[in-house]
Parts: C-alpha cells; sequence; structure tokens
C-alpha cells in the first residue's frame, strides 16, 4: 500500500512550456513491491552479462522493490516511452530531460528524501539540464564526454581537431577520411557542429552552442551537409560501431568513453582524445514519472543509485563518471582513480553538457532556434537533403 505525504507546489515557469501543478512528495513509505524504469543499455545490470557486476540484486533483497527495466537506444525513444506511461523513472540525458519537463511527464524531486543528496559532485546539483526555476527534476546519475575515437595505426598521435570528421582531408595515412569516419544519430549532434564553428568561425558570435540564432544555425546545418558526403555511419549503436571500427575500415568518429573500453578490452588499435576545440557531453539524470505507479519504491532506487559502490562499478563497466566523486577513490566498488581519469573525470570544463534547445534563449524571447527545427532539419540532412 502506498503511504505518501503530499504538498502542492506552485506553478514553474519553464522556457520550453507551462508545468504543471504538481503534488510533491514529503514522505516515503513501504514499497509497492516493484519499480519500472527506462534506462541506456548497460545502466541496469544485475550479474547476467557479468556475474561481477551487479547492482540490483542487492537492492530488490533489501527494498523488496523488484526492478523491472526497459532498455532505449537513443533520447527519443525515451521520450516516446515517457509519453506512454506506466513506468516509474528513466535515465534521461541533457537531450531529453527538458522536453520531459516541459511535456509534464517527470516531477519535480524532493531532494531531502534522498539522504546521499549531499554527496553529489557539486558542479552537477544544479544542471541546467534538469533543473527549472531552481527546482530539481530528477537525480544525477552518471556523466561523460562525448570523445573523438580513432584509430592508432592511423594517427600515430591523437588528433587534434574535429577537422577530420568535419572537414575532407588526408588522413595520416595519406588516404582521404571520406567514407571512413563516422558521426552521432541524433538532433542534438547540430550542436557538435555549432560548438566546431565556435572555433573556426568566430565570426558567427556563437556562445552557446545549444543557443542558435537563425545565422548561426544555419552555418551548423551547412557544416553538416557538407559531412554527409564524408560519413559511411550515422551510429546509435554502441555495439554497430564498435563493430565498424574493427570490421569495417572506420578510423575515427564521435563515441563515448564505452565504445573506447569495449574495444581496448579487445585489445583493438584505437585511442581517445578531446580535441582542442573542446567536447558536447552528456550528464544523465534518473527522473520520476508524473503519474509514477510506484513512488516509494521509485525514491529507494533514486537514492540507491548514488550508492557509491553503484557508482564506482556502474562508472567501470559504462566507461563513465561517477556523480559522487567518491566512488573514484574510496574503494567501494572496482573504479580508481586512475580509472575515472580514463573515462574523462579531468575534462569537466572542456565539455558542454547536452541540453535541450530552447526558443526562449538569453539572446531573447524566440531569438533561438528550437529543438523541433533540430529534429527536422537533421532528418533531412542525414537523408541527404
Amino acid at each position: 500500500m502506498q503511504k505518501l505525504k503530499f504538498v502542492a507546489t506552485g506553478l514553474v515557469a519553464l522556457s520550453l512550456a507551462t508545468s504543471p501543478l504538481l503534488a510533491q512528495v514529503t514522505a516515503i513509505g513501504p514499497g509497492e513491491g516493484e519499480v519500472d524504469i527506462v534506462a541506456w543499455p548497460g545502466y541496469m545490470e544485475r550479474g547476467e552479462s557479468d556475474k561481477d557486476f551487479d547492482w540490483i540484486t542487492k537492492f530488490e533483497k533489501e527494498t523488496s522493490c523488484k526492478v523491472n527495466v526497459k532498455t532505449a537506444g537513443t533520447s527519443d525513444e525515451m521520450v516516446t516511452l515517457m509519453n506512454q506511461g506506466g513506468f516509474d523513472l528513466v535515465t534521461a540525458s541533457g537531450d531529453a530531460s527538458l522536453r520531459l519537463v516541459a511535456g509534464k511527464k517527470v516531477q519535480e524531486i524532493n531532494t531531502a528524501l534522498i539522504p546521499s543528496w549531499s554527496k553529489l559532485d557539486p558542479r552537477l546539483k544544479d544542471g541546467a539540464w534538469f533543473t527549472v526555476g531552481g527546482k530539481h527534476y530528477g537525480v544525477p546519475y552518471q556523466w561523460g564526454p562525448n570523445v573523438l575515437m580513432y584509430n592508432t595505426d592511423v594517427f600515430k598521435e591523437a588528433p587534434t581537431s574535429w577537422s577530420v570528421v568535419f572537414e575532407e582531408q588526408n588522413l595520416p595515412d595519406g588516404k582521404s577520411n571520406k567514407g571512413r569516419v563516422q558521426a552521432y544519430s541524433g538532433p542534438i549532434y547540430v550542436a557538435d557542429a555549432a560548438l566546431y564553428l565556435m572555433a573556426h568561425k568566430p565570426e558567427l558570435g556563437i556562445t552557446n552552442p545549444y543557443e542558435l540564432t537563425e545565422p548561426q544555425y544555419a552555418a551548423a546545418l551547412d557544416l553538416l551537409r557538407g559531412q554527409r558526403k564524408l560519413v559511411s555511419r550515422y551510429w546509435s549503436d554502441a555495439t554497430v560501431q564498435t563493430d565498424d571500427f574493427k570490421n569495417e575500415g572506420i578510423v575515427a568518429s564521435s563515441s563515448w568513453p564505452y565504445q573506447v573500453n569495449l574495444l581496448l578490452g579487445e585489445k583493438a588499435p584505437v585511442g581517445s582524445t578531446i580535441p582542442s576545440e573542446g567536447a558536447t557531453g552528456w550528464s544523465d539524470t534518473t527522473m520520476m514519472a508524473t503519474d509514477a505507479p510506484h513512488p516509494n519504491c521509485a525514491y529507494k532506487w533514486m537514492e540507491h543509485t548514488l550508492n557509491s559502490n553503484l557508482q564506482s562499478d556502474l562508472s567501470v563497466w559504462f566507461g563513465s563518471v561517477p556523480v559522487v566523486p567518491a566512488a573514484c577513490t574510496d574503494g567501494s566498488g572496482q573504479q580508481t582513480a586512475e580509472g575515472c581519469k580514463a573515462n574523462g573525470s579531468e575534462t569537466f570544463d572542456k565539455i558542454r553538457f547536452w541540453t535541450t534547445p530552447i526558443a526562449d534563449c538569453a539572446a531573447g524571447a524566440g531569438a533561438c532556434v528550437p529543438y523541433a527545427r533540430w529534429v527536422s532539419d537533421f532528418m533531412a540532412v542525414v537523408g541527404g537533403n
């Protein structure tokens, strides 16, 4: 039986939409017996893939909340599933989180009911990708950079610029990069193009790759259209990308530390770097559905996610960085300071974290191109238009 206490919150002004009048949980009662979570592949392990990686079984025994997981391969799929309803939680990236807030699909979190909130990296506590009007719509989970992964047989030294995937050129082996590079398959990748232009076309005046005026946005699309002639595949499946690096002659692409670690584990000739222009990145947030069927178990799980052991082992498994810094060094799990560094822990200041593009931005109301345009225009680019 649910035993919850609620207090009505006021309306929160959003850039994308007006939020609903939500009832905030003020106390947690006994669990309902289960919790339903939409998650990225690799985020919810119970020892079935590898017996050494299991952060679900102990939680289930301690809380009697069975964890049911629905994996999603893209942020758009996550948004679709949450729109359909029936789930309690979602591990949303920054290109989905504000859409869920604006769509009234997730609720404000009472951080007073998350005892481990104080353990969070202070740089993440008020992340713009899940904090609206000073209110938190989730609990940080893991973060990491979108790195440039490259073939070390081709690049004896790490590339210093993203130009190797954006502009046609001969690579160090004397061969063209045409047909040998990849790009991320998501509208948020427009921000990668904008970040590149920030360094190479400063006259455009881009200061935030997620807040683009019409001329800035047009320039980013032009860059992506040129890149389309070079790209062999737009990737969204991590396994497919690793196979392409091993078997299909791909030598450079945006990627995640997850794929880099997988390939290094197989002794493949790959390396990764953050070029001089910097990089986009992701900070994933566990968000709770507005009408979560199992709110008590959901809160128990959100607290569990900040357990140092889970944070440590998950960061090893996924190739990410813990949102609880102590997990890198306290010996609670398999992670080490060196491992966190390899996953990008020292790159925070170089990262522009995924944030849903908004129309009402700092440059003035209506000055920025909204995300709906990013979606339709990026699809056209991928289609060759």
